[in-house]
């Protein structure tokens, strides 16, 4: 089967059978020393030399940790939205008592830094900006960079939603000056769900320690003072440690340049089959992420049959679209665990489905 949805996504053998070892006292010796491993590599991933946490959590888990633990109740937040989980970034932070101010744009579209320079400059009081870096809703990648100079250059806190990025995407969070960074095990780093990791910069931690959203589980600075012991507050998932711990070594055996260019690759097929086939993408090219490939669905296409025939009769895995672009677009998920090969056999799947998917 060729599971290519923007996650849970496909993982290496030899990561399912690290997951498969006998349980660790996760408060002995064993779990502190492959924590201690671990983090230095996270860190070398994430290019920082913040803290970086482990969550044992959903993606989602870890945008609420980012929220409860830099805002309080009545904070004013711009909330940047170009789809499904910008959305729910900024509910999350709606949730907890947070003032939202929205900057939302159609689908498909990219956020711009100029807006959101004047958003700040015409919302006084605002204390953070959250955005998604990738967004799987549409298969777009915002231009992180510079949207981080305008909020820097604003003396505002950024948060930031790297799930479906980090990992897959150049993203330096030291050198564009990121406060606080969620990703998820279960995309990029080809690991099972389960696990949410944040890095927190210097001002993160400020505001952390001035922060009155209510928080437990999620508690940063309990978790650092854990981590410090190589452990973590609540029961770890460890076999998902167990996987990681071997995920983060074939990752760096690689080099994060050749997995980027890697991604890039592979996207590359993807949108050049859709575009080959006369199709559109949802986003402009510019901004066309590498992990995901969100593509416009014909007029005469029957997207949930093309889903179905291509799971039962293929044994390939893509995903239709969310919200609003339900029955409308199509995504491909290449992202971790993937290859060119891969790719070649998902699109020749694709081609073989494709005349038999029009609607009756």
């Amino acid at each position: 089967m060729q599971l290519r949805i923007p996650g849970p996504t496909p993982c290496p053998d030899e990561v399912l059978k690290a997951g498969g070892r006998q349980m660790i006292n996760h408060r002995g010796k064993e779990f502190a020393e492959m924590t201690n491993r671990i983090v230095p590599k996270l860190k070398q991933c994430f290019q920082t030399k913040n803290d970086v946490l482990i969550l044992t959590t959903s993606g989602t888990g870890g945008l609420e940790s980012a929220v409860v633990n830099t805002l309080s109740p009545g904070d004013k937040v711009l909330g940047v939205s170009i789809g499904f989980f910008g959305e729910r970034f900024a509910e999350c932070a709606s949730v907890y008592g947070a003032q939202v101010i929205p900057l939302k744009y159609e689908w498909g579209k990219a956020a711009a830094p100029d807006d959101i320079k004047r958003a700040l400059k015409d919302n006084p009081g605002i204390k953070a900006v959250m955005v998604t870096h990738n967004e799987t809703s549409t298969g777009v990648t915002n231009p992180l960079k510079e949207i981080a100079r305008v909020v820097k250059d604003a003396g505002k806190l950024i948060l930031v939603d790297a799930v479906s990025s980090l990992s897959s995407i150049d993203l330096p969070v030291d050198e564009w000056d990121l406060d606080v960074v969620i990703t998820g095990s279960q995309k990029g780093w080809m690991v099972p769900p389960g696990l949410a990791f944040a890095s927190v910069s210097e001002r993160g931690w400020k505001a952390q320690a001035e922060a009155k959203m209510p928080k437990f589980y999620f508690d940063y600075a309990r978790a650092k003072k854990f981590a410090a012991e190589g452990q973590t507050p609540w029961t770890p998932a460890v076999a998902i440690f167990f996987g990681l711990d071997v995920a983060l070594d074939m990752m760096l055996k690689e080099g994060l340049q050749n997995i980027f260019a890697r991604h890039t690759r592979v996207a590359d097929k993807a949108r050049k089959w859709a575009k080959a086939k006369g199709m559109r993408l949802v986003p402009d090219e510019k901004f066309a992420s590498n992990t995901v490939t969100a593509v416009n669905a014909p007029d005469d296409m029957d997207v949930s049959k093309f889903l179905s025939m291509l799971r039962d009769e293929y044994k390939v895995v893509i995903a239709g679209g969310q919200g609003a672009m339900k029955g409308k677009i199509f995504r491909i998920g290449h992202l971790g665990f993937v290859g060119e090969k891969d790719m070649d056999e998902v699109l020749a799947a694709m081609d073989k489905a494709l005349p038999k998917a029009k609607k009756e």
